[in-house]
């Protein structure tokens, strides 16, 4: 058994103070000691240590003293405390010059104690001549064995050291303390020693966030920089942290991302397939909300009806996005899962949004897919908060990110630093060329801060000083070098993309390799006047949102559209598909869409692939897209 515990014994000092049951340590502080040493020693935490010294928080004083609480992983030495027990008074005559303070310091007693059996000193000033009964007291020592510290605790399914160090609020280091001969990995079932503490203490484990373990030396700087987190952001999480700062070995709640979940911040995280995991058979209840406008199109006129598909877009890719959805449906329905879909046509009206909101229950729906519209999407969200009802945006990159809102499109910065991730990354690259034109000098300049050794070249200039939409070949050849050179093409100009790719190609030989690239791929890349050969020989490489089917592939999705509906299926046709199958697919083999993001953080169906994360103090967005490159003809995924 270690030591009986000190009693710490508050001695009158200014004032009188009552002497009670106290559960602390005194530590005289030794010269190279720091808090968490020396919480590390008491087995507290600095923020326990600071709560009942605050002066520490601005530094440790050899030789001054601390107040240190009861341990929540201590030993099961006796406690020991002194109390005072009433056994009768006596009286006193107040003298010339007798003050309460002098008084209470002379009996030992309180001033509270005084005034309790002396009612009319609440109302009066003492005075020479009062007739005072003072309470007599007897000091108690006693001893009591301390309820155990540490207590049995049944590992559930899921948990590691770290949930369970982070339940209790200590370090792995100390859970291993507490359990010598832990194997590294906990089997389910198995029995373990934990702080014993209440279970109103113990911190629940939130599957919408991730968990990350503090490394040696790492402070709130390196964390932002590992993880993208602000320190106000990990101390609002993590109460307490402000007040004790960082240490190796604690476990901080953060927002949710895969790659805190992985062992390794640079490994890959593999894709999950949902078909061969469906647990949920009842049924769910799927809204899908889009804008078809129905209400303009003329039944009783063919004619008008096609002229409306043309001229109306979200008709038009309300139409696509349904019939894939449709297939979805179909196929889920194969795999066993049973289903409620209610289809609504919004009008693209936020009014209608409103009147399909007010007019219908949502209490037992599951997920919404849709509407399309960044204003009509925050209407839904907003509206099916209370219930909690996932709300995924399927097209729309802008959307205000509340609590219960999926957005399934990735955001255009994503696209940028994937293409230039990939560039950094490849070390046989020998130059980087940047071309672009007048109206897209502001991404070149980007790029050239990010690749300060690169050449840059613009676009030649007429005689009225406007952009001629062409470069001449000593433009490029004098910045070409032997090996490989990687350029970037910035331009949304056909007739100026075509003259680079024409000349790249030309330069192409086998001392020097050309790789040709773009951040932003737009429709002047796909035009009649850019040659496919060329961007093909130049291995034109870019991020996209969604990558192209294979139609080699005889991929069983476009087998059965195009059985169905007569038609090769267009990228918003393949969405409906690819993103119907994704939600009802987490509903069902997750307990809800938000657990399904840490159970699956990535799925991949036909063209779409989705990796979510939680936005802090916000909902979700995609953080995958692909990486494409033209190969002999085709468009194919970069590995």
């Amino acid at each position: 058994m270690k030591k009986i515990i000190y009693i710490l014994s508050l001695v009158l000092m200014f004032g009188c103070v009552t002497t009670q049951a106290q559960n602390y340590k005194t530590h005289r502080v030794k010269q190279g000691e720091t808090i968490e040493s020396i919480a590390k020693q008491y087995q507290v935490t600095p923020y326990d240590i600071f709560g009942l010294n605050p002066d520490a928080k601005k530094g440790l004083k050899p030789n001054s003293v601390l107040i240190i609480p009861k341990s929540k992983v201590n030993s099961n030495a006796p406690q020991a405390t002194i109390e005072k027990e009433l056994i009768g008074f006596k009286e006193h005559k107040v003298r010339r010059k007798e003050t309460l303070y002098s008084l209470c310091k002379e009996f030992d007693v309180t001033e509270d104690e005084l005034k309790k059996h002396n009612t009319f000193l609440y109302a009066n000033n003492l005075r020479k001549g009062d007739l005072l009964k003072v309470p007599v007291f007897k000091k108690v020592f006693t001893v009591s064995e301390p309820e155990s510290t540490t207590k049995s605790y049944t590992v559930l399914p899921k948990e590691g050291k770290w949930r369970i160090a982070y339940k209790f609020g200590i370090t792995i280091d100390e859970l291993e303390s507490l359990n010598p001969g832990m194997n590294e990995v906990l089997n389910v079932g198995e029995v373990i020693n934990v702080p014993n503490i209440n279970e109103t203490e113990e911190k629940p484990i939130d599957e919408a966030y991730s968990y990350y373990q503090v490394l040696p030396k790492e402070g709130f700087y390196r964390l932002k920089l590992k993880l993208g987190i602000e320190q106000d952001q990990l101390e609002t999480l993590n109460p307490g942290l402000k007040e004790s700062g960082l240490k190796e070995g604690m476990v901080l709640k953060v927002p949710f991302s895969s790659s805190v979940n992985q062992s390794s911040q640079n490994e890959e995280i593999s894709e999950t397939n949902l078909t061969d995991q469906v647990s949920d058979y009842n049924t769910k209840h799927l809204v899908i909300m889009l804008p078809f406008q129905l209400n303009k199109v003329d039944i009783d006129s063919v004619q008008d009806a096609k002229r409306e598909l043309t001229k109306n877009p979200y008709l038009s890719m309300s139409l696509d996005f349904h019939s894939g959805a449709l297939v979805a449906l179909d196929s889920l329905k194969k795999l066993g899962i049973s289903l409620k879909v209610d289809v609504y046509d919004t009008k693209n009206l936020l009014s209608e949004v409103s009147h399909i909101l007010n007019t219908n229950s949502f209490q037992d729906v599951d997920a919404v897919l849709g509407p399309f519209m960044p204003n009509n999407v925050e209407k839904v969200a907003s509206e099916l908060k209370t219930y909690n009802i996932p709300v995924v945006s399927p097209i729309t990159k802008n959307v205000t990110l509340s609590e219960n809102v999926f957005q399934s499109r990735p955001s255009e910065d994503l696209l940028y630093d994937k293409m230039i991730n990939f560039v950094k990354n490849d070390s046989t690259i020998n130059q980087i060329i940047i071309i672009s034109d007048t109206k897209h000098t502001k991404v070149s300049d980007n790029l050239k801060r990010t690749f300060l050794s690169a050449s840059l070249v613009t676009s030649r200039k007429n005689k009225k000083g406007e952009d001629a939409f062409y470069v001449l070949d000593e433009d490029i050849s004098s910045k070409l070098k032997l090996g490989k050179n990687l350029v970037f093409l910035e331009s949304d100009n056909p007739g100026f993309i075509s003259n680079v790719t024409s000349k790249l190609n030309s330069f192409k030989d086998k001392d020097k390799d050309i790789i040709l690239a773009t951040t932003n791929m737009n429709a002047a890349f796909e035009d009649d006047e850019v040659s496919n050969y060329h961007l093909s020989h130049l291995q034109f490489h870019f991020p996209t949102i969604s990558k192209a089917y294979n139609e080699d592939d005889k991929n069983s999705f476009v087998k059965t559209y195009e059985k169905r509906y007569g038609i090769t299926p267009n990228k918003i046709a393949v969405r409906g598909f690819d993103l119907t199958m994704d939600v009802v697919l987490r509903m069902v083999t997750s307990e809800d869409m938000y657990l399904s993001v840490n159970e699956a953080p990535l799925t991949e169906y036909v063209e779409n692939k989705f990796a979510y994360k939680k936005k802090f103090l916000g909902g979700y967005y995609n953080d995958t897209v692909y990486l494409v490159k033209y190969q002999d003809l085709k468009i194919v995924e970069v590995n």
